[in-house]
């Protein structure tokens, strides 16, 4: 009897210390030094350094709608396209996503890790393709909108800021 406790408490002890394990992975969709490899064909040009400093700071805080910690951002450029890899809280967690800019328009955004518990939607293809195309305005907006995912609002916030960001970095940065 007394054994056949010991092993359901072992049994339960692994079975919280998986549940733990699984509920603060993150999921990592594509690796950021792949992501750069997979843009530039191979051939990542070295990273540059935007520093966050003056009305760039505040520009950047008015964008994401809050104070940035970050005195500088890396990116890597190769001619008048750059790539972005970018980090912005969903709910509670941060969400890494790669943003690729070409002639002053977004033409590929990606997550790259995922770490909130709802909201993953916004990896999917279906909501990232939005994105394409999409330029700055004059008000510091994309110039077309963004659809919703129903449970996923603040993840979809999330990107928009960063897709606006990146954007108005490569403003900053474009030969």
């Amino acid at each position: 009897m007394r054994s056949q406790f010991s092993w359901l408490r072992t049994a339960a002890a692994t079975l919280c210390l998986l549940i733990t394990t699984v509920a603060i992975s993150d999921d990592v969709y594509q690796n950021p030094a792949a992501f750069l490899r997979v843009t530039f064909s191979g051939d990542v040009p070295p990273p540059k350094v935007i520093w966050l400093i003056g009305a760039v700071k505040k520009d950047v805080e008015t964008i994401l709608g809050h104070a940035s910690n970050e005195l500088r951002v890396r990116y890597w450029m190769k001619n008048e396209r750059s790539a972005w890899i970018l980090e912005e809280i969903g709910k509670e967690k941060p969400i890494t996503t790669g943003i690729v800019i070409d002639k002053g328009q977004i033409e590929r955004i990606k997550v790259l890790i995922y770490r909130e518990s709802r909201g993953w939607e916004v990896r999917h293809e279906f909501f990232t393709d939005q994105f394409k195309g999409a330029q700055l305005g004059d008000d510091r907006e994309l110039d077309h909108p963004i659809d919703n995912i129903s449970g996923a609002t603040l993840s979809v916030d999330a990107l928009t800021s960063l897709a606006r960001m990146a954007l108005y970095l490569n403003h900053h940065v474009a030969p």
